[in-house]
């Protein structure tokens, strides 16, 4: 009888310190829920950037004037233009807006299937991350050059002996300094969403 009363005590004490490891264990091998999806964040700032970079296109296509200038003569005037294709650095931010505004079509669609999606595989998060990067590079590298050529045709450079335009062509300047600055909205656009991929691949690392 002795020696059954300390079997029976030695069960339920190796019993009672296998209860909570077992416990312990099952809570350990609970799965955590799926990682957050932020597609729908994603597929909103495409769609402004969609809209920015066809508005910045729109306006600079349209930078067009006309003005007559007096030749010295009585009654003899010449009219000369003033177009965005006249300078290569405004080519450059027209691509650029071009490519842009491909390139956001494509990826509201793949955002628009995305959304639906529980948990985006981590792969197609870090492909966004680098093309989005890498439109970040071309639309800000053409932003600040059209920036560049529009400073000038504002302010002049007399060291160069550059001379200012925008007192003659007002309206040819303003078009092409809204398209630059809607350019430069975009490009903000480009950034945020780099960090919205990146806050999202983050986020993914903990489940």
């Amino acid at each position: 009888m002795a020696s059954t009363d300390v079997e029976l005590a030695t069960t339920a004490t190796e019993s009672s310190k296998t209860a909570p490891d077992a416990g312990y264990n099952a809570s350990a091998r609970t799965p955590a829920g799926p990682p957050p999806n932020y597609f729908r964040v994603d597929f909103l700032l495409r769609l402004l950037l969609l809209a920015s970079a066809v508005s910045a296109l729109v306006v600079l296509v349209t930078s067009k004037q006309t003005k007559r200038f007096a030749t010295g003569l009585p009654g003899v005037y010449v009219e000369r233009d003033a177009k965005f294709n006249y300078s290569p650095a405004f080519i450059y931010l027209l691509v650029a807006l071009a490519v842009t505004c491909l390139y956001s079509i494509i990826t509201i669609l793949s955002s628009c299937a995305l959304m639906s999606k529980p948990a985006p595989a981590a792969k197609i998060l870090f492909t966004l991350i680098l093309t989005d990067t890498l439109m970040v590079g071309i639309l800000s590298s053409a932003t600040g050059t059209a920036g560049a050529i529009a400073y000038v045709g504002l302010k002049g450079n007399s060291h160069t002996n550059w001379t200012k335009i925008c007192n003659n062509y007002g309206k040819y300047c303003r078009h092409i300094g809204s398209s630059t600055g809607v350019s430069l909205f975009a490009s903000i656009i480009l950034v945020v969403l780099v960090l919205v991929s990146a806050y999202s691949l983050s986020k993914r690392s903990y489940h």
